[in-house]
This record gives structure tokens, sequence and C-alpha cells, in this order.
């Protein structure tokens, strides 16, 4: 083949080519913003079974199984939906609720919860309290996550979410972790069922926490060896059943420590 014969089989290849990419060769990809509201999901309802979390019609939260497919066991109790991360929640007025994941009562809604989403705000959804299995419901309330955009790397943003049913109000405390001797400094003010705190700047270090009603020197809940990593931003949620004393019980009361950032 000599080399005129060459460059006219180069020229068709070359035009066979663009006319199989038609007039967009090039993939456009979709340019649609992310939303920037987002939501968490919890299952503090003592003694509630898995549920699957939805805003309106729409899927929130779900578990896959070892199978590949969608798991029976949902969310469950002490459990943060996704893994603790953020969804994603387009702006609006919504009906939230929490459904049965299980075979038993599938998607039967033991909690419903209308909540207004704003444009670019953060929010956490809670069931709560006790788990009626006449009724099969559960209380349930959402809280906005309003903490500071601003980084401080030598402190962690701390605050109270109170999903204890029958508690009174609650005040987070903290000391340097295993110093007995030092004193208990208070984070935020009281709160009460259903409430939240404000987040409170505490310096990184690792400390014990404890819940105590307003007008006591009494600890109704400890943890212990808590991290507060500088930057980063923490809710503490305490749930359970506030009456029970095993340190070692499901529904004991219990001070759940997650990262918001």
């Amino acid at each position: 083949m000599d080399y005129r014969e060459m460059t006219k089989y180069l020229i068709l290849a070359a035009t066979l080519l663009l006319a199989a990419c038609g007039e967009n060769p090039v993939q456009v990809l979709p340019t649609d913003s992310l939303e920037a509201s987002r939501i968490k999901f919890f299952n503090f309802g003592v003694n509630a079974p898995g549920v699957n979390f939805y805003a309106g019609n729409v899927k929130m939260t779900a578990i896959l199984s070892a199978t590949g497919s969608e798991a029976t066991t949902g969310v469950t109790y002490g459990s943060v939906g996704n893994g603790g991360a953020y969804s994603q929640i387009a702006p609006g007025n919504y009906t939230l609720t929490g459904k049965i994941a299980a075979t038993t009562d599938k998607d039967l809604a033991i909690a419903s919860i209308p909540t207004a989403i704003a444009d670019g705000k953060l929010y956490s959804l809670y069931l709560s309290g006790f788990y009626n299995t006449t009724t099969k419901s559960s209380d349930g309330f959402v809280v906005e996550d309003a903490y500071s955009p601003q980084i401080d790397y030598s402190a962690a943003q701390v605050r109270l979410v109170h999903a204890i049913a029958n508690a009174n109000a609650l005040t987070l405390y903290r000391r340097p972790s295993a110093d007995t001797t030092a004193a208990w400094v208070v984070i935020g003010g009281p709160v009460s069922y259903k409430g939240a705190g404000t987040f409170t700047d505490v310096p990184m270090g690792v400390y014990d926490l404890a819940a105590r009603y307003t007008d006591s020197t009494t600890s109704k809940i400890v943890r212990t060896g808590v991290t507060l990593s500088g930057g980063r931003v923490y809710t503490i949620g305490a749930r359970g059943d506030i009456t029970i004393t095993s340190t070692t019980a499901t529904n004991r009361p219990f001070l759940d420590n997650t990262t918001n950032r």
C-alpha cells in the first residue's frame, strides 16, 4: 500500500469516528448542585423496633444485607441512620416518619413528625421516649444542628440532646478523664425532654461526661473516657430509661456521642 492509499484510509477512518460521536463528542455530566440542607436520623425510642426513615414518600435510610438486598433490621435502637452521616434533603415542609423495617408490620409508621426544613440548615431527628407495643408508636422530635461554621482547632463544640421521656431537665458536665478529684464543669444549660442545648466550646481533651438534674449534685448518667478533638462538633444524646440502675442493660440511661462535623 503506497502513501496516498494509506492517507485515504486514514481520512475515511477519522470521518467514521467523528460521525459515530455525533454532535456532542464530549460527555456532559450533570451540573445540578447538591442540596445544602442536611438531616441525621436517630432511633432512641426505648424498645422500639428497627425502622427505616422517610421524608414524605422518600426513603432516607436503609440497611444493606449480606446478600445485597435491603435488610429487615433497619436502624435499631441506639443507632443512627446512614452510618452517622447527614442525608441531603431539599428545603420544604415534610412529614418525617420512622417505619418498621421488619417483615411483620412492614412499613408501619411508629412516629410521624411534621417538620419544616429551611435551606442550608442542618437537622437531627430522634425517635425518643418509650415504644408503646399496643399502639405501636413512639415519640419523636427534630432539632436544628446550629453549630458555628468557624473552626477552632484548640476546642470542640459540644451540646446535649435530651431524649429520655422519664427524666427531668438535664445539664451536661465534664471533667478530665479519670481525675476523680477534679471539679465538674458545666457544658451549656439545662435541657428538657425533646430539647437541645446550645453548642458550647470545650477545650480539646479526654473527658468524663455526666448528666445531672438541675437541682442536684448527683450524676444521673456518666460516660467516661470521651475524646473531644479540636475543630470537631459533637452531640451528646441522652437516651434510655432513667430508672434503670444496671450498667449493662440495653435500656439503661446512656450518653451517646455522635460527631456532627
